[in-house]
């Protein structure tokens, strides 16, 4: 017989995610979850489950609800399990599911994207309700669908290309339709960019923390990440020399801040032979009205800008692009046609129509986020304030430390009283931290801190602190 395989506690907690949040005894949701992952074969036959005493410190309950939870399992010919031996998948229960159904990557971002009924959602950070004028520019574009051609457009529109283009253009970047690439959102664009340039065992620098999408795709692709402070990037891309470095320069996620001027040139500079990708997802989002120019002006090295209307209109608008040199632009455009063929006619029509005034859009939008900003910073003072964090320069998001114990343990905590957050381990961040986004409206921001609040006045550091992450495992 096979022996089992140990399981990572850091995987399996990330691969139960809100497992607490609905009703019942906690030891039956956790069985319940537990089984749900071993009937899909997202745990494996003779995955060994971690001990109950440390599953029990990252969830934040007893021992005795993991005890329970396993022992359920096991009444019902799920897990193996023996005294002095642990606990493991028994080898019969995939026999219907094929290897191919193993999902290859399972963290908290996934796991936290879906509608969460009851529990209010700080782990997401994107617009909730969409502008007025993107269902009249959806309207509009109706009448306008293309006639006489099949409707694929593997690099994108074409009026929108031009329109993205010309958007550079007038922000001072030369830029031509052949340098855009059209995407489904920044995700498909950053997914695009790590298949095509990166290799099993690559190197990649990342600014950390960081937007945790971007990490998902990195380990995906089997590269060797180097996590870097942002004053410390040029110098560990010059010395290093990875074949790729993702950085979010302006409005960063998760912190709002903004590197400087001289920052980017010394980074640019350095990335001589490193494909740099520049996040701008959030650059036009800053509270100054300031959008500081882009990687790519800089002129040195191959930079990839990756952008979306997403974070600027609604995040169901899943349109996006990277702006690249032509050639790069003609490949990635090539390994897109393979994915989908092109992304929908119809919001690409939406979008090219906004592109002209999206600027008095943003403003809006900005303008916002900020009573939002300055709400939920007030709202931390009078509830937590013992917690610590620095202002935004904009963006969507707070990066906040915990004065004590171990923030993957209290976001469990959190799910029982009703809201979810997002520990700074799923951002490759330390596991003192928690990223807070201000994008839903003051009222529930509001009742979302009076839950975070009463989260953290029943949680008991003294139940963890739980082994750090390694970072960027999320």
């Amino acid at each position: 017989m096979m022996e089992p395989i140990p399981w990572p506690v850091d995987r399996l907690v990330a691969q139960l995610g809100r497992w607490s949040a609905s009703r019942g005894p906690l030891y039956l949701l956790l069985a319940e979850r537990l089984r749900q992952l071993i009937d899909s074969g997202q745990l494996p036959p003779r995955a060994m489950l971690p001990p109950d005493r440390t599953l029990a410190q990252r969830l934040a309950v007893g021992r005795s609800t993991v005890v329970a939870a396993y022992e359920r399992l096991r009444q019902d010919g799920k897990v193996d399990r023996h005294q002095g031996r642990g606990t493991w998948v028994k080898p019969a229960v995939l026999a219907g599911v094929r290897p191919s159904a193993v999902p290859a990557v399972n963290s908290l971002f996934v796991n936290y994207l879906e509608p969460m009924g009851d529990v209010m959602s700080l782990a997401c950070a994107a617009p909730q309700d969409p502008p007025p004028e993107l269902a009249s520019a959806l309207g509009r574009a109706i009448g306008r669908l293309p006639t006489g051609d099949i409707g694929y457009y593997p690099l994108g529109l074409p009026a929108l290309r031009a329109a993205i283009a010309d958007r550079y253009c007038r922000s001072g970047l030369p830029t031509t339709s052949d340098e855009i690439l059209v995407t489904t959102g920044g995700q498909q664009a950053l997914s695009l960019i790590t298949q095509l340039f990166l290799a099993p065992g690559d190197h990649v620098v990342v600014q950390a923390p960081t937007y945790p999408g971007a990490l998902e795709l990195v380990r995906h692709a089997a590269a060797v990440v180097t996590p870097v402070a942002a004053d410390e990037l040029a110098s560990a891309i010059s010395s290093t020399r990875p074949r790729l470095a993702y950085v979010n320069a302006t409005n960063h996620n998760p912190t709002g801040a903004t590197m400087s001027g001289l920052a980017r040139r010394r980074l640019v500079e350095a990335a001589t032979d490193t494909v740099l990708i520049d996040d701008e997802v959030l650059a036009d989002l800053s509270f100054d009205g300031v959008r500081p120019p882009g990687l790519a002006s800089y002129g040195h090295g191959p930079v990839l800008t990756v952008a979306s209307v997403t974070k600027l209109l609604w995040g169901g608008l899943r349109v996006g692009w990277i702006r690249g040199a032509a050639g790069d632009i003609a490949q990635l455009g090539r390994l897109k046609t393979i994915h989908d063929l092109g992304c929908a006619a119809l919001e690409q029509l939406a979008v090219a129509d906004l592109l002209p005034g999206l600027d008095s859009i943003v403003a809006g939008r900005v303008a916002e986020l900020r009573v939002r900003h300055d709400h939920l910073c007030a709202e931390l003072g009078k509830l937590l304030p013992d917690w610590s964090f620095a202002r935004a320069e904009g963006g969507q998001c707070l990066w906040v430390r915990l004065p004590a114990g171990d923030a993957s343990a209290f976001a469990q905590v959190a799910l029982r009283h009703g809201v979810a957050v997002l520990p700074g381990t799923a951002l490759g961040g330390g596991n003192s931290f928690l990223r807070i986004p201000f994008t839903a409206p003051v009222s529930e921001l509001s009742l979302a801190m009076q839950r975070v609040a009463a989260a953290w006045r029943d949680y008991r550091p003294s139940i963890g602190p739980a082994p750090a992450l390694h970072a960027l495992v999320v």
